[in-house]
């Protein structure tokens, strides 16, 4: 698994890897709620065990925000 976020094209970019589709769905659920908690969610992909995802405000027109560092600072805890 990738430890870090990294800028991407504007957004905050990580990938998780989990042992199958089942976790790695469990997982994108309780980043939803998160994400829903804040009013700020993520543009993301999710294939077998890999999710991707990018944080990104986007009404700040390609600029990383705290908005974004404040949700990827939420997704790590939940995985700590």
């Amino acid at each position: 698994m990738n430890s870090a976020w990294e800028e991407r094209e504007g957004a905050l970019y990580r990938r998780f890897q989990f042992k199958d589709f089942t976790e790695a769905f469990a997982f994108m659920m309780r980043v939803a709620e998160v994400a829903e908690r804040m009013d700020h969610h993520p543009t993301w992909t999710n294939t077998y065990g890999l999710v991707e995802i990018w944080l990104s405000t986007h009404d700040a027109v390609g600029r990383i925000t705290h908005r974004d560092h404040a949700l990827a600072a939420a997704i790590d805890a939940l995985l700590a």
